[in-house]
């Protein structure tokens, strides 16, 4: 479990309890997940003076234009993850403050995560660091192309909208595993799941959602 004893005022145990109420009236189901959040501080993953906002249900900004998610999305997406689970070993793509992965890490055995912005992996290493996440493996790449050596995963979850799904990822999700993506362009995306059962990949489409694009090479 995440914990952080210096949350007081609007980081406090009673601001963290009603996101999480808030998440479950909007169908947040998974009793562990809730839990995680309940606890993961998640105003340590912001800028200082975005503290106070920490625990309110929206996107922040994190600098060099990308974001922190929504507690919400990160919610479903991580709950849908882990449906027909269990995931033992999960890629992440897209790394950015390290809140989603902080969150995956108290859930999953081995989690391994990409970001193509040096800075930010920078900041989130110190903060896993801090918050003794010892199950986490950092990896400053191009996102699209996975990361192949410790694969394959039984899950990949995606935090940038693609224009479409990666065949590198397809390739490095193991049988059973599932990915979840945000796939779509300026006109809009689209939450897709994508299970891989024997030697085929099934698709559903869930929910509409919005993110920073998925782009190629790496910064810093």
């Amino acid at each position: 479990m995440i914990a952080d004893p210096r949350g007081i005022g609007m980081t406090s145990q009673r601001t963290r309890d009603r996101l999480i109420q808030r998440l479950q009236e909007r169908g947040i189901k998974n009793i562990h997940l809730l839990a995680v959040m309940r606890q993961c501080p998640r105003h340590l993953f912001v800028d200082e003076a975005l503290a106070s906002r920490a625990y309110e249900d929206t996107a922040l900004p994190i600098g060099l234009g990308q974001t922190i998610s929504q507690p919400y999305i990160v919610a479903r997406m991580t709950e849908i993850l882990l449906q027909d689970g269990p995931r033992n070993k999960v890629l992440e793509i897209g790394t950015g403050s390290g809140y989603q992965t902080a969150v995956l890490s108290a859930l999953v055995p081995r989690v391994f995560s990409v970001e193509r912005i040096a800075p930010l992996l920078k900041q989130a290493r110190e903060r896993f660091y801090e918050l003794k996440l010892n199950n986490i493996r950092l990896k400053h790449s191009d996102g699209s192309w996975g990361w192949p050596e410790n694969g394959p995963y039984d899950g990949i979850i995606v935090t940038c909208g693609a224009e479409q799904i990666p065949p590198t990822l397809l390739e490095q999700l193991a049988p059973g595993g599932r990915l979840v993506i945000p796939v779509g362009g300026s006109k809009g995306q689209i939450l897709k799941v994508i299970d891989r059962v024997g030697g085929k990949f099934e698709e559903t489409e869930w929910d509409a959602v919005s993110f920073v694009p998925l782009l190629s090479g790496q910064i810093g």
